[in-house]
């Protein structure tokens, strides 16, 4: 349809500055097939038919054909034609330019195409959470766009659950969401990150004093813990890390983002355990502190919808496991192979 258009559109111009009607004797407007105007031009340029027909590897019979069509759908002669010389006609001059255009236009078109087929074009749609943009957005962002600078990245902060249903959705091609998660068959996830948790303290707290802490020190605290709505998993994770050394948490206030739980734990409200990255949200009056027993890690992870993948987001995966499993290639490469990824 474009090049149709494009192809219309010269015409149109080409009629336009020559004073010729666009449509016509039938009142059909023009429709030409590319070659015509490749031939076109292989004659503008040496104004031979000779050696524009071997150019084309046509008899110069069959390329006068494809002029005299092309002039006929036009309605009007592109060339002066005698036995001594070819010459371009005023509309020839003009069509020219146009055809020259639409050659151009076609050839990026086609270009275009296979690069988006091949994953190297397109836009990516990617979604992650707020502790993701400190450690994994940055280097994968600029290694993805130095290698793929074709691809727009459309990058989205969005909360854990909220992508799980906007990857469910097709909203959505890539998420980076802490784990684990409660989320349909078809959502594929493999972790890219680690870290502990820490204990997060206003800087006045009793316990501030100690390097290392222990859960049982904790009993009777206020603590500030994230929505269990917008991440089920990761808050079911802490409950389940607290209930083992029996403890029941008394939750005075709960936080839709790590950058609020942070600055909740500053305004003195309680303490709370977050992943190691959640410091990275500095705020004056709050320190961290490990924890003595032995905790399950916190993981960040890539999720993508199986029935959703494009050459593009194919590539990003690719990249994401080589920058961030470089030493459990392996055992990620095995996990990929699910989704019949090629290296």
């Amino acid at each position: 349809m474009i090049v149709q258009l494009k192809i219309s559109f010269a015409v149109i111009t080409c009629c336009y500055q020559t004073g010729l009607p666009y449509f016509s004797k039938t009142s059909v407007a023009p429709y030409m097939e590319l070659r015509h105007l490749r031939s076109f031009l292989a004659v503008a340029e040496c104004l031979h038919f000779g050696r524009a027909a071997k150019t084309l590897h046509l008899s110069e019979p069959a390329l006068s054909v494809q002029i005299r069509d092309l002039e006929e759908e036009i309605g009007t002669p592109l060339f002066k034609r005698d036995r001594r010389a070819t010459a371009l006609t005023a509309a020839g001059r003009v069509l020219i330019v146009e055809a020259r255009q639409v050659l151009k236009v076609m050839e990026l078109a086609v270009n275009r195409t296979r690069g988006a087929a091949s994953g190297f074009v397109g836009t990516l749609r990617v979604g992650f959470i707020s502790t993701a943009a400190g450690i994994l957005v940055p280097p994968l962002v600029n290694a993805f766009r130095s290698r793929y600078p074709d691809v727009h990245l459309e990058l989205r902060n969005v909360l854990t659950s909220d992508q799980v249903v906007q990857l469910n959705d097709k909203a959505l091609d890539i998420g980076l969401l802490r784990v684990p998660i409660n989320a349909p068959s078809n959502i594929w996830t493999i972790v890219l990150h680690r870290e502990p948790f820490v204990l997060l303290l206003p800087s006045s707290h009793r316990l501030v004093k100690k390097k290392s802490i222990c859960l049982k020190d904790l009993d009777n605290e206020d603590f500030i813990m994230y929505t269990r709505k917008l991440a089920p998993g990761f808050h079911d994770r802490i409950m389940a890390v607290l209930n083992s050394a029996g403890l029941s948490p008394r939750i005075v206030q709960d936080a839709s983002e790590m950058y609020t739980l942070v600055s909740l734990v500053a305004s003195g409200l309680g303490v709370a355990i977050a992943p190691l990255s959640a410091t990275l949200h500095h705020f004056d009056g709050v320190v961290h502190r490990k924890l003595s027993e032995k905790l399950p890690p916190s993981e960040i992870a890539l999720a993508v919808n199986r029935e959703n993948i494009s050459p593009t987001a194919k590539r990003f995966i690719d990249l994401s496991i080589k920058t961030f499993l470089k030493n459990n290639l392996s055992m990620a490469l095995n996990e990929k192979a699910s989704l019949n990824l090629q290296s």
